[in-house]
């Protein structure tokens, strides 16, 4: 394929810093609302439990294919695991379309397939994590049980269980830091959708301009995208 000229490796950057500015921009969080387009469920606002009940009962239908996750921005890590549940069991897809960030990102991986959605807009997804991953664990750390394991740092009651604690250390959940994790995007330009990962310590606040750009963190590579 021929490489972008000057120009476009221009428009990439440009494109790259106005995402990361739309996401620094981000609106007041407001609880979780569902809304049925055909066979899409579209969810937005936090993952907060507050609408899990309804969502688990649209999956159970039978009639959503899609859960389109649209300017999602965190929530619980006890939501994430509680939705995730859900998509896992029910077997549908998911799509990102805007900001998907904390809970958002980690109910966004249980789908059968996981993908951002098209159009102009800027999409991005905020994994967090407890500490900064390797090389080797970016690579496997969101595929298949993984993810399980993943949660599994925020809260106890996801996955197996939970291994006992010193009587000094803060719970689990106290952990979830919505906010510090690693940061995919998909920035539109002429010539396609350019894609950048960061790692993001959780001192940025909502500048996520401060966070450290990732080499070879593809996100289809590693599993965080299905084609």
């Amino acid at each position: 394929m021929k490489p972008p000229s000057l120009s476009g490796w221009v428009l990439s950057l440009a494109s790259s810093l106005v995402c990361i500015a739309c996401i620094a921009g981000m609106p007041s969080a407001t609880a979780a609302e569902l809304e049925v387009q055909g066979s899409r469920l579209l969810v937005s606002g936090m993952l907060d439990g507050t609408a899990i009940k309804e969502f688990t009962e649209q999956l159970a239908s039978g009639s959503v294919h899609t859960v389109v996750f649209k300017d999602s921005f965190g929530g619980t890590a006890e939501a994430a695991g509680a939705f995730a549940d859900a998509i896992r069991a029910s077997g549908v897809q998911t799509e990102v379309r805007g900001q998907c960030m904390a809970a958002c990102a980690y109910a966004f991986l249980a789908g059968k397939t996981h993908r951002f959605g098209y159009g102009a807009q800027v999409n991005g997804i905020l994994l967090p994590v407890a500490a900064r991953p390797t090389a080797a664990e970016l690579a496997v750390r969101w595929r298949g049980d993984e993810t399980h394991k993943t949660l599994a740092d925020f809260t106890p009651t996801v996955g197996s269980a939970a291994k006992p604690v010193e009587a000094s250390a803060p719970p689990p959940k106290d952990n979830w830091q919505p906010d510090h994790g690693v940061l995919f995007t998909a920035s539109p330009t002429l010539f396609g959708r350019v894609y950048n990962t960061y790692y993001c310590d959780g001192t940025q606040g909502r500048d996520f301009s401060k966070c450290e750009r990732l080499a070879d963190a593809d996100p289809y590579k590693l599993g965080v995208l299905t084609p």
